[in-house]
């Protein structure tokens, strides 16, 4: 019983990470490109911190997997 509820709560992590990543990732394209448009002389600073936005959200939704990995193998033993 437990075992099932660990499955569930690791694949349910994962999809909301994802799920999650992916908006912030597509609102911060967004921002980047409206800030972009706007001031065009600005697009260096504005890439860069986007790429550093982009690499933090990336690197949360990867927690979330080795997370739920750690879960899933508690699950098996």
């Amino acid at each position: 019983m437990t075992a099932g509820l660990v499955a569930l709560a690791a694949g349910l992590a994962v999809a909301i990470a994802a799920v999650g990543s992916a908006t912030a990732q597509g609102k911060t394209a967004v921002a980047a490109l409206d800030a972009i448009w706007r001031q065009p002389d600005a697009a260096g600073d504005v890439r860069g911190a986007m790429m550093l936005a982009l690499a933090f959200q990336e690197a949360l939704t990867i927690f979330v997997m080795l997370v739920a990995l750690i879960l899933a193998t508690k699950v098996t033993l």
